[in-house]
């Protein structure tokens, strides 16, 4: 660029140079005559300042040519990044691809597999309840038949309860198939839930964002748990023979604590824990012993029960009350606490119905534990998504469902299972506690709750 203003600005002073010496030659008469060629000094000028012109175009050329490769490598190492990036990206969805069909037909087998359990868990209840009904036909025609044999030694043994015999040792060995067949479907299950999992974080892995739900409810909740208790329930039942409460079944000779089906006046047929103690029996309504069972559940879950009769449960309200409505009942609580000493307290006892928020008045009869349950007032059960309309929000701070009056109580054995020496006064308040007379909060390692008919002979 400076050689070509140089050459600008020297060409026009040539030129003026030229115009002066021709105007001049005007003027003065030259004896000699005028020349054709330019001077030498001009050509000279001219040539140099076209030579430095051509170096710097020369330069020019040359760092431009520089500049324009530096560009072509850069481009092409951006280019194949791109296409590296490209290969990267096919072969990643193409996992993703996979990986969801693997994991679509995981579901699909697993969805299979649950409804078989669920199948042969109906069939299963089903032949249950058919045995227990030919137990108690078999052991009334065995005693018939005792009688029979000690009047008339030499009468020859029923044909029908030889019969009845081998339909029960039948129905013990399909009972003994289907529950191996539940045994292999579960181990099954098993299976594909622990390919899902590894299917699942292979996912997360490679950044895939799956679609998730987002709760609507203003406040979190503890998660809730499918109702164990109704799979044992039997719809639409109509044999005749099931007892109707655990003193039946005492009275019939079942002297063991055990898990039995039962059937209430006007109710279904559905399986209860009856518990021996000191020689009465007794229906257990609620038991916790470990904390297994989240027991913050919603009114349905405690309307119609959750959890294992062989571990932690509450039977359901609906099912209590059904119990209950036959005949005058008692209520008995056991507490233990993490010393291992133990409590009691017995109540008469009203329950209403559905109606009435399964309305509670009790009267105490007898025990050592003091401050239980309120006397003689009207106390509403309320969980926390139902609450009775007039009474205290209790749920709301208090987990777990529980028997509420016009203010909370320190008493609650629906709530949350603390160990001890883990937690504040205000979540053991809110959990499993129970309030000594002296008002000190103590922390229960274990409860039950029971009701027996005052009625010993109860519905035979």
């Amino acid at each position: 660029m400076f050689t070509i203003k140089l050459l600008l600005f020297i060409v026009p002073l040539v030129i003026s140079s030229r115009i002066d010496q021709d105007n001049s030659s005007f003027d003065s008469v030259s004896p000699e005559p005028k020349s054709r060629f330019a001077m030498l000094d001009d050509v000279k000028i001219l040539a140099n300042g076209l030579l430095q012109l051509g170096h710097g175009l020369k330069d020019f050329v040359h760092k431009t040519k520089g500049q324009i490769n530096d560009i072509f490598q850069k481009l092409n190492i951006f280019d194949q990044s791109f296409y590296d990036l490209s290969l990267q990206t096919s072969e990643i969805k193409e996992e993703e691809k996979e990986l969801r069909r693997t994991t679509y037909k995981l579901q699909v087998k697993n969805e299979e597999v649950k409804n078989m359990s669920l199948e042969l868990n109906s069939k299963l209840e089903s032949l249950l309840e058919e045995k227990i009904l030919l137990q108690q036909k078999v052991k009334y025609l065995e005693e018939q038949l005792t009688n029979l044999i000690q009047n008339q030694p030499e009468t020859p043994e029923h044909p029908e309860v030889t019969s009845l015999k081998s339909f029960v040792e039948k129905q013990d060995n399909s009972i003994k198939d289907l529950l191996q067949t539940v045994e292999e479907q579960y181990k099954q299950l098993n299976q594909q839930h622990s390919q899902i999992k590894e299917i699942e974080n292979q996912l997360r892995m490679t950044n895939i964002q799956e679609p998730t739900e987002i709760s609507l409810s203003s406040k979190p909740r503890a998660p809730r748990t499918t109702p164990f208790l109704q799979l044992n329930e039997i719809r639409n039942v109509k044999h005749d023979g099931i007892p109707a409460d655990c003193t039946t079944i005492y009275n019939r000779g079942e002297h063991i604590s055990g898990m039995y089906a039962i059937r209430p006046s006007n109710s279904q047929v559905f399986h209860v824990y009856c518990d021996v103690v000191s020689g009465s029996p007794w229906t257990l309504i609620q038991h916790r012993i470990d904390g297994s069972q989240n027991f913050n559940e919603t009114w349905e879950n405690y309307k119609y029960g959750f959890g294992r009769l062989d571990g932690e449960f509450w039977l359901g309200l609906e099912k209590i009350y059904s119990i209950v409505k036959q005949s005058n009942y008692v209520l008995r609580i056991e507490l233990e606490d993490w010393k291992d000493n133990k409590h009691y307290i017995e109540y008469s006892f009203y329950l209403g119905n559905h109606e009435t928020n399964y309305t509670l008045h009790v009267v105490k009869i007898t025990g050592n534990v003091p401050n239980a349950i309120p006397e003689n007032k009207d106390l509403v059960f309320s969980t926390w998504d139902h609450k009775a309309k007039g009474h205290f929000s209790c749920p709301e701070s208090y987990s777990g469902g529980w028997w509420w009056h016009d203010e909370c109580g320190e008493n609650n054995l629906n709530g949350k299972y603390n160990k001890p020496r883990t937690k504040s006064k205000p979540e053991r308040r809110r959990g499993l506690s129970w309030k000594s007379q002296n008002g000190r909060l103590y922390s229960i390692k274990s409860t039950k709750m029971l009701i027996h008919p005052t009625d010993s002979e109860s519905f035979e």
